[in-house]
């Protein structure tokens, strides 16, 4: 009789057992633990993106003057007339390249040297800016500098851009770029605008006329 009875309640407790997992499973959706709302949230209208700038564009105001903080600096800049590149300044035959500086309210700088060095007749180097600030020993350029060597990127233009800093030592008529580093291949540049026009000859006094 026992044995009736015991067999009796585990027939009901596995049809229990049963019943609640049939009603579990009916609850659940593919979209547990929620389903999605009928209606999606709205958005207001962003703003547009097709007038949109850099801010370092911002940031660098156009030159509307050359700052002049040593005019004995600035009258010994602006007699600047030869550009002379490190690459080939040793190279049988080669000639210094031209620039040109003009004063004015804004000074501007432009120049070129074409290598004639042999085998390399298509390089050259040249500087377009306009000066921004000149003190003693030092000339700050705001431009671009290019530098193509036939070897170097298969011969593509490599432009060193932005703010130029131009540096003079003692008694030279030197500016050396001071940024000079190819941006191609991180090689070193000498880059050189210089002032090679000779002081103008001094007038010899004749000898007064001896009267015997």
């Amino acid at each position: 009789m026992k044995r009736l009875l015991l067999s009796f309640a585990l027939l009901l407790l596995a049809g229990t057992a049963f019943a609640q997992k049939s009603t579990d499973d009916s609850l659940v959706t593919p979209y547990y633990p929620a389903p999605p709302p009928e209606l999606a949230p709205k958005t207001e209208q962003g703003m547009p993106v097709g007038d949109l700038s850099s801010p370092l564009a911002r940031d660098k105001a156009k030159i509307t003057q050359t700052t002049i903080d040593s005019d004995a600096e600035a009258q010994l800049f602006a007699g600047a007339d030869e550009i002379v590149w490190g690459r080939y300044a040793k190279a049988k035959g080669q000639k210094p390249g031209t620039v040109t500086v003009t004063k004015g309210t804004v000074w501007t700088v432009k120049g070129r040297l074409d290598s004639t060095a042999p085998g390399a007749e298509g390089d050259y180097a040249s500087i377009d800016g306009v000066v921004e600030k000149i003190t003693a020993h030092h000339v700050i350029i705001r431009g671009e500098i290019a530098f193509k060597v036939a070897k170097i990127e298969d011969g593509s233009v490599c432009k060193v851009a932005g703010t130029l800093r131009f540096r003079r030592s003692g008694r030279s008529h030197v500016w050396r770029l001071f940024e000079g580093q190819n941006p191609c291949d991180g090689s070193r540049e000498i880059f050189d605008l210089v002032y090679d026009k000779p002081p103008p000859a001094e007038k010899k006094q004749k000898p007064a006329a001896r009267h015997g």
